[in-house]
Order: structure tokens, then sequence, then C-alpha cells
């Protein structure tokens, strides 16, 4: 299983910022990358870009969409 998180490193301990349906005291790979402000900002813009032009129902279709898991990793028919 292989999963993408964030954590705040306190301590000597990385604290992950969500809950996570892991056991006590299982081991695992921890691969640290830490942002770089400047690109978490071209990012953010570049996201911004996306829905420009597009009217606020426009915007409210596509993310019902994006976020409707009924058909994730569904073969189409």
């Amino acid at each position: 299983m292989s999963r993408t998180l964030e954590a705040v490193y306190e301590r000597g301990v990385f604290k992950p910022l969500e809950l996570l349906n892991i056991p006590e005291h299982q081991r695992v790979v921890l691969i640290v990358q830490i942002p770089n402000a400047r690109e978490t900002v071209a990012t953010l813009e570049s996201w911004h870009k996306v829905f420009e032009g597009l009217s606020e129902k426009d915007i409210a279709e596509i993310e019902s969409i994006a976020l409707d898991r009924n058909n994730f990793m569904t073969p189409v028919r």
C-alpha cells in the first residue's frame, strides 16, 4: 500500500495531519519531501487558472463530478 500525506516534524517525531488506519507499531517507509515555497505558490496560481472564466454553477458541477466516487476505477462500458 502506498499513500501520500502531509505531516509536521516536531521533537524528532513525524505527526500526520490526518488520521491513518495503521496498527500501532507498524513499520512504514517515509520519503521526506520539504515543499519549496516558490513551487507551492506557482502550483496554487496554476490551479486558480483552471476555473478562470467559469461560472459558479460550472465550478460546482465540475467539483461534484470530481468528488463522486461511484464510478471511480470502474471500466468504461
